[in-house]
């Protein structure tokens, strides 16, 4: 397969897995622009590889930690209290995604390599062993991390509601 078609049959899954990955969907084009370029220059190598999409994927992983780390270098943070007091809230005018929504909200408030083993593991569906295939470490590690980001969330979700008289 030439670079030119895998771009043209691949293109639109890996920015919606950059997507998925950054939370942003103008960083996930330019993080797949950025890794389309550099990979256009090693396809000759990378083509001959058994998954070349898989390798493409982790380098968008790899570009959006990258780009993290170099951007928490120059960003100075906020508290979300000080937004919150110059910014009006905009009510959300879609309420079937209200729990979709409020869900990729907590996925975005995890660490970045939680928010990676996330969305390999649910979006990507992909297997524990593949996972730490395209991070590049141990099984084990995406094991904790994956275990670190659902308790994170779990906490953070809502308890539900039980109704009165009942134990839960």
């Amino acid at each position: 397969m030439t670079f030119e078609e895998f771009v043209s049959a691949r293109l639109g899954a890996l920015v919606r897995y950059a997507t998925v990955v950054t939370w942003d969907p103008h960083l996930a084009e330019d993080i797949t622009q950025n890794v389309l370029v550099r990979a256009q220059a090693r396809w000759a190598r990378i083509s001959r590889m058994d998954a070349p999409e898989l390798y493409v994927k982790r380098m968008v992983v790899n570009e959006f930690l990258s780009w993290r780390r170099r951007r928490a270098a120059q960003s100075i943070p906020l508290a979300t209290d000080t937004l919150a007091g110059h910014l009006p809230e905009a009510p959300d005018p879609s309420v079937q995604r209200d729990e979709r929504d409020a869900m990729l909200r907590l996925i975005a408030t995890l660490p970045p390599r939680q928010r990676a083993v996330i969305a390999l593991r649910f979006y990507e569906d992909l297997a524990v062993d593949q996972i730490a295939e395209v991070l590049g470490c141990r099984t084990v590690t995406v094991r904790t991390h994956l275990m670190r980001a659902l308790a994170a969330l779990q906490n953070a979700l809502p308890a539900p509601l039980v109704p009165t008289g009942e134990k839960p």
